[in-house]
Parts: structure tokens; sequence; C-alpha cells
């Protein structure tokens, strides 16, 4: 009798562990495909705002659903067939729809202002339009702008592309908190 209680017991035991570990996979899957997503960051196009290997949460809902871009926004998308790339780009917006978007003399213009920078590597070394971003899409520039694959080799960003916003570094721990806007 004891023996069957322990089987019973036992068997009880896999099955709420094997429920847990799918309700965890299931919930897992549900918040990285569509509200936030950790991202290991590759390359150096957002030096010195995101160093390479550095870690930052991206949100991949309430932006979309409750919110707007905003030109200082960095964010990751798929890159537009042009780009002759397959994984997903991080950078910064710096036109939105109806911006006319031009770099002289060093200096980035939206709207024939220039803009402020304080984020970036080093300027511009090449000048660049003037522009018009479409009502469907955005400008972005990695804030290496000598080194970075973006808008300006490319083209508009389709809206439709940005998969997120960038929310917070957390890795590495001395660098935890919101990345410069």
């Amino acid at each position: 009798m004891e023996e069957l209680e322990s089987k019973k017991s036992t068997t009880r035991f896999v099955v709420e562990l094997l429920e847990i570990i799918l309700i965890a996979f299931a919930l897992s899957w549900v918040l990285r495909t569509y509200v936030v997503e950790a991202r290991k960051i590759p390359t150096g196009s957002m030096l010195p705002t995101i160093q390479l290997q550095d870690r930052v949460i991206v949100d991949k809902f309430f932006f979309k659903e409750f919110g707007h871009l905003n030109r200082g926004d960095i964010v990751v998308f798929k890159p537009p067939a042009s780009a002759h790339a397959t994984e997903d780009f991080i950078k910064r917006i710096i036109g939105l729809p109806g911006d006319k978007i031009e770099i002289r003399n060093h200096t980035t213009y939206v709207n024939g202002q220039p803009l402020d920078e304080p984020y970036i590597l080093e300027k511009s070394k090449n000048d660049f339009g003037p522009v018009v971003v479409p009502q469907d899409s955005v400008f972005v520039m990695g804030d290496n702008r000598n080194n970075s694959d973006d808008s300006r080799v490319w083209g508009f960003l389709p809206i439709k592309n940005i998969t997120g916003r960038t929310l917070f570094r957390y890795w590495p721990l001395n660098h935890f908190g919101a990345l410069a806007r």
C-alpha cells in the first residue's frame, strides 16, 4: 500500500513539474516574442552610447500599442532589403516622417536646425542630403557616425520594420541604466 502511494506521489510530482516547465516555457516565449527581449550588441555602430557586447532590454509591445516614436529613440529593427543584411540592427532615430535631414560641414540638420548630438563618437566626415523622410518611414543613424551602416547608406527605414525600442542597458552592471538621448 505504501509503495503504491509512493508511486502515485512520485507520478504526481513529475506531472506537476512538467506542467510548471511547460507553463514557464510558454510564458517566456510569449514575453520574448511580443513584450520585451534582451539583446546583445554585436557591433560598434552605436559607440560610445552602447559598447560591444553590452546587453539591453528592448520594449516590443508598449511603444507600438501606447506610445509613438521620438527623435533620439534607439530602436531595433529588421533592416530593409537594400541593406543586404539578415541580422537585426540597432540605431538612433534622427528623422521622423516629414523631416528634412541634411549633414553639412560635419553637422546634422533637421528641418534646417542643427541637431544637438552629445551622444555621438565623432562628427560625420561626409556631407549628406538634403532628403525628406517619407510618411511611413524614419531616418536612422548609428552614434558612431563614421562607422555605421545606416539610412545614409541604404535609405529610409520603414516604420513597420521596427521591432522594438530600447529601454535600458542591464549589462555590464557598472553601466546599468537608461541610454543617452
